[in-house]
């Protein structure tokens, strides 16, 4: 083993708005912050699930599917019920992308980065 994982770092334009969403998503608290990062955690973790760091104005979000602004963090979240899950996500604030698998589905953050909600056994 060359290291352990320590977190998923995610550029944003507002970290503080996009530490809302996921915190609320995830069942986690934020945890730290400052003017450009802010981390959040579930609780009784040691260390931060996920933190988001400010780029500057030049942000530019992926462009899911396509790859002339590849997707640069994917996200699985796994959903006892797919229609109670995308109501409370779009509610958020993700935007629905409209693809509806067999087992997935997939929407944008607010940030226009994709995740999905999963159900392994549909």
């Amino acid at each position: 083993m060359i290291g352990t994982y320590e977190m998923l770092i995610v550029d944003c334009p507002d970290p503080k708005a996009l530490a809302r969403f996921y915190s609320e998503l995830l069942g986690a608290e934020i945890v730290g912050w400052d003017d450009d990062w802010t981390e959040i955690a579930r609780e009784g973790d040691a260390h931060p699930l996920m933190a988001f760091q400010q780029v500057d104005q030049e942000y530019s979000p992926p462009q899911w599917p396509g790859q002339d602004k590849p997707q640069q963090i994917h996200i699985d979240v796994r959903v006892d019920d797919f229609d109670s899950a995308e109501r409370a996500v779009l509610e958020l604030g993700a935007t629905d992308t409209g693809v509806k698998e067999r087992g997935f589905r997939v929407y944008l953050d607010p940030a226009g980065h994709p995740f999905c909600l999963i159900r392994p056994s549909d």
